[in-house]
């Protein structure tokens, strides 16, 4: 499988995608500094990936004592999966789902893992509801949500504010003709 999607959904790299959605314009330095567990040389080899397929583009250099500062941001057009998604097979969204679900479990075990955790205080939370809408109200429910995290990903780190890892998992039930 060699997807944009499997390339993208590689942690790091999801991190660095995530860093950029919503337009953001950022240098290495500015990166990092909001992915402080991402040592440097991992973060310019992801960087380096993700230009290399087209997902990140450099929108402007500066000249800096000698060096290049280069700024990326996402390639809005390269980051769409759609039609990368629907080419996947069974086997393959199956292996993306773990990769994701993995990642996920990968960022929980990390919470539980400092030396003070207050599940309720941290506002952690898990859940699954099973609820019935018509396609007209599951586009109309999605749209809100989207609207809904696009206000909240634009904000920027400050010491008054947690990064909280947002995640959406929709499963229909299996239609009664299969």
């Amino acid at each position: 499988m060699n997807s944009k999607a499997k390339l993208i959904l590689h942690p790091v790299r999801m991190k660095i995608v995530q860093t950029l959605s919503g337009k953001k314009e950022y240098n290495v330095q500015q990166i990092a500094s909001k992915l402080t567990d991402v040592p440097q040389a991992t973060l310019y080899r992801h960087l380096n990936k993700l230009l290399e397929a087209g997902v990140l583009k450099v929108v402007r250099e500066n000249q800096i004592r000698g060096t290049i500062e280069k700024f990326y941001s996402l390639n809005e057009s390269a980051v769409s999966l759609t039609d990368d998604f629907r080419k996947l097979s069974r086997d393959e969204h199956l292996n993306l789902f773990l990769t994701f679900m993995t990642h996920l479990l990968g960022q929980y075990e990390n919470y539980l893992q400092q030396d003070e955790v207050d599940l309720l205080k941290d506002g952690v939370g898990y859940r699954e509801a099973i609820v019935y809408l018509s396609d007209k109200e599951f586009h109309e429910f999605t749209e809100q949500l989207s609207e809904l995290m696009k206000k909240v990903i634009e904000n920027e780190p400050s010491s008054d504010r947690t990064a909280r890892h947002i995640a959406n998992v929709f499963i229909p039930e299996p239609s009664k003709n299969n």
